[in-house]
C-alpha cells in the first residue's frame, strides 16, 4: 500500500474496493477550503496507516456517479468502506482523532 493518498475514480472504484478490506475515502474538490484543509491530515493517515489500510481522495467533480452513489451532497466528506459498504461518515473538517477513532473502530 502507498504512504500518500490514492487517487480514486471512477475507472478504478470497483477493483479498488473488491481488493482492500478497509478503505477510507475523502471525498472533495479543489476549490473546497475545508477540503484542502483537510488534506495533510489525509496525507498523514495515509502515510501512518500505510499497509494497514487504504487512504484514498475522490474529487466530486471529476467523479459525481461515485459521490451520487454514496449521496454525498456536502464536502468534506470522510467514509471508510469496510468489505464493500459503508460503515462510517464523517462530514465536514474535524481534527484528526475524530478520523482515527472511526478507523480504529474497524480494525479491531
Amino acid at each position: 500500500m502507498s504512504t500518500v493518498p490514492f487517487h480514486l475514480n471512477e475507472a478504478n472504484y470497483e477493483d479498488t474496493v473488491a481488493k482492500n478490506k478497509v478503505i477510507l475515502v475523502d471525498f472533495w474538490a479543489p476549490w473546497c477550503g475545508p477540503c484542502r484543509a483537510l488534506a495533510p491530515i489525509i496525507e498523514e493517515l495515509a502515510f501512518e496507516l500505510s499497509g494497514k489500510i487504504l487512504v484514498a481522495k475522490l474529487d466530486v467533480d471529476e467523479n459525481p456517479r461515485i459521490a451520487e452513489k454514496f449521496e454525498v451532497f456536502s464536502i468534506p466528506t470522510v467514509i471508510l468502506i469496510k468489505d464493500g459498504c459503508e460503515v462510517d461518515r464523517i462530514v465536514g473538517l474535524c481534527p484528526k482523532k475524530q478520523y482515527t477513532a472511526a478507523i480504529e473502530k474497524q480494525m479491531t
